[in-house]
């Protein structure tokens, strides 16, 4: 069964969830980060149906997240690449790829991926930097408040929070989001 959507819904976690498309959609997406263009390519790192590669495919360029170039005439075949829409994705996968080493979910025994400087060959790694002062901030310091572009629904799930909660990000004492192997 299919869930009804997130249209109408004001929060930009759900619209960002709404042009993604599914699990499926952010496969493709850490696949064109990668480097991977050409439909095949993507069919295989990925392990997905060609009709749910496609549909997919579809779905991320009506969102506006990709471009099909065509680079073959005879036969006719098309790479597929990150829009600049799309690019502004692109620094989730480092975070979701070390989160997701640091809660082991990734099947291998150590990250199968590393994201570094190219300049500097140095690893790098998310964090949370204060606007004002630039200064790293530890996510358990992060408190969510209400936005200018909060509607009703925003300002009562707020309004919800239970008490003596202040809804800061939840974070074990000691983590920290610059190194999120901690």
């Amino acid at each position: 069964m299919r869930s009804k959507g997130f249209d109408g819904m004001v929060c930009s976690i759900a619209g960002v969830m709404a042009a993604i498309g599914d699990r499926w959609g952010l496969v493709i997406l850490r696949d064109l980060v990668c480097g991977l263009s050409r439909y095949e390519d993507l069919r295989q790192s990925s392990g997905v149906t060609n009709a749910t590669l496609s549909d997919r495919l579809k779905h991320l360029e009506a969102n506006g997240l990709i471009e099909r170039r065509r680079y073959q005439v005879n036969p006719e075949r098309f790479e597929y690449l990150l829009t600049q829409k799309g690019w502004q994705i692109a620094p989730m996968m480092p975070v979701l790829a070390q989160i997701g080493d640091r809660l082991g979910v990734s099947g291998a025994s150590a990250p199968p991926m590393t994201f570094v400087n190219r300049r500097t060959g140095n690893e790098v790694r998310w964090s949370f930097i204060d606007q004002q002062t630039g200064e790293q901030v530890n996510p358990s310091d992060i408190e969510i408040k209400e936005g200018s572009g909060a509607d009703d629904l925003v300002r009562w799930r707020l309004s919800r929070r239970k008490r003596g909660h202040t809804n800061q990000v939840n974070a074990p004492t000691g983590a920290s989001a610059v190194d999120p192997a901690n």
